[in-house]
């Protein structure tokens, strides 16, 4: 491990300007969004989020013109966003309209009518570029590497992107939303298995012929963003998996329950939100024609999608190969921290770690050893507020604060590791993860703790790679083994081993030192 890790990396980086308020608005099949954002310390703070549920692919009829009542649905939309934009100037506000603004052929008049309320450019993109984009705002918020399968199901199309790290190999966007298929297989929102399966054959008839290039491309993760996938996952973790990764079984339950219903109106499934009932069932034959016709064995959620993607093109900076670092390069100046002293405890997690093998669940060992380095880095950004209580503080922050680059789960461990990694802690305070096993979390604890002992002295600790550590009894007891005459020349640290070893004591664990 590079123990200058973080110091170099913001060396490298370009003096940071002053901050700079931007805004990326989505102009959807089915709702507008707009994010408000600021700039600073090379990180993104999000200021506010709108969403309004404006139909307007519900406007669209067989001849793809708008009708006057959608125009001005979308419209009213803009009218609000311009009142939160007073003050932006052009070049720091872009807006997208994607499938249903691009079909249209009256989306001059939308367009023209737009220009009286709405005084920033509206950009109609194409589907291969809505696909990049959305990719883009995945990869620029979610903690995958390599290559993904990035799958964005909106309103009116479907965007289906696979690619290495932030370069797309492959982006395709096909006619197929929630909002069009609603309005085509079930009108006046009637289920009926008929209606569905035929629903989810015409998505696979629209989608077969990517199958064999998608596939012999190959992908390492699968990630599903927007409305649509968004939902399934909330349905999932609610009534069926807490995780609420998405699997073919889970859809094929989902599928079943819900085709015991006659109407949307009637649909009432816990994690369902009121306004996704009328493109609920839609939205689920779409989904469930991809994971066959791509042979998914699982998705997990992204909360990155196209307005995302947007908001990160406004600035050139962003693009970076780790997600995370630029995280905590971003937070480290924020909240002023210790560079050096966080490399530091992050070089004694990292020796501990690869020491240590008792890990229940060793597949998760890479994704939850990550987690550890970089509760370490980040430990003190709550000194900002106190050094009294710098644990509490410092949780709170990982905890409520924009994190790309980490899921919900993963930020949850992150904030839990941070909050209990100086003063006691009970067992209870280790609360149930979805993911992660409670002993590999008491596991990630302790590593951590130990870290951060070793070096209490901060710029005077003395550093040394002699320290082997050996779990013992079902990893409860663990034996830390320092060279010779280490512990003699720095009391303090035998002082706080001991501290530790008492504490640990009280839960039934062990730990020996010499």
């Amino acid at each position: 491990m590079n123990n200058e890790y973080l110091l170099a990396a913001a060396e490298a980086l370009a003096p940071r300007g002053e901050a700079r308020e931007i805004a990326a608005i989505d102009l959807g099949s089915n709702s507008f969004h707009m994010i408000v954002a600021r700039i600073i310390n090379g990180s993104i703070q999000v200021l506010s989020r709108l969403k309004q549920k404006v139909k307007l692919a519900e406007g669209l009829d067989e001849h793809h013109v708008l009708s006057q009542e959608a125009i001005s649905r979308g419209v009213a939309c803009l009218a609000l966003f311009a009142e939160r934009l007073q003050g932006f100037s052009p070049e720091d506000v872009q807006v997208v309209g994607t499938y249903t603004l691009r079909r249209a052929v009256n989306n001059d008049e939308f367009l023209r009518q737009a220009q009286k309320v709405f005084p920033y450019p509206i950009n109609i993109i194409s589907g291969q570029t809505e696909a990049k984009t959305i990719y883009a705002g995945v990869c620029h918020t979610q903690p995958e590497k390599g290559r993904k399968l990035v799958v964005d199901i909106g309103g009116g199309s479907t965007e289906m992107i696979i690619g290495d790290d932030f370069t797309p190999l492959a982006a395709e966007s096909r006619h197929m939303g929630c909002v069009s298929f609603a309005k085509k297989f079930f009108p006046q929102g009637i289920i009926s298995p008929e209606a569905f399966a035929k629903a989810r054959q015409n998505a696979i008839d629209k989608i077969e012929d990517l199958a064999w290039e998608y596939r012999n491309l190959g992908w390492q993760s699968v990630l599903g963003s927007s409305g649509t996938i968004k939902t399934v996952h909330q349905v999932i973790a609610a009534t069926i998996e807490p995780n609420g990764i998405i699997t073919p079984e889970h859809l094929n339950d989902l599928i079943e329950r819900t085709l015991k219903i006659d109407h949307f109106d009637k649909l009432n499934i816990t994690g369902l939100n009121s306004e996704r009932v009328d493109v609920f069932v839609p939205g689920l034959a779409i989904l469930s024609a991809v994971f066959e016709v791509f042979g998914l064995t699982q998705m997990r959620y992204s909360d990155g999608a196209l307005r995302e993607g947007v908001i990160y093109s406004l600035e050139k900076n962003f693009q970076v190969a780790d997600i995370r670092t630029r995280t905590a390069l971003g937070l480290a100046e924020q909240f002023n921290l210790d560079l050096a002293q966080a490399d530091r405890v992050a070089a004694s997690a990292s020796l501990l770690a690869e020491q240590y093998e008792g890990w229940q669940n060793p597949q998760l060992q890479d994704e939850m050893r990550n987690i550890l380095l970089w509760a370490a880095r980040l430990h003190e950004v709550g000194i900002v507020i106190n050094h009294r209580g710098l644990q509490k503080h410092s949780a709170y922050i990982l905890q409520n604060i924009e994190l790309p680059g980490f899921d919900r789960e993963q930020q949850r461990l992150l904030a839990l590791l941070v909050r209990l990694h100086i003063g006691g802690f009970r067992l209870d305070d280790l609360f149930a993860f979805a993911r992660y096993h409670k002993a590999d979390v008491l596991a990630l604890l302790r590593l951590l703790r130990l870290a951060v002992i070793l070096n209490k002295s901060r710029q005077a600790t003395e550093s040394t790679q002699a320290i082997s550590l050996t779990a013992l009894r079902n990893s409860a007891d663990w034996r830390l083994d320092f060279a010779k005459d280490y512990l003699n020349n720095n009391p303090l640290i035998w002082n706080e081993l001991r501290q530790e070893s008492n504490q640990l004591k009280d839960l039934s664990l062990g730990l020996i030192f010499n």
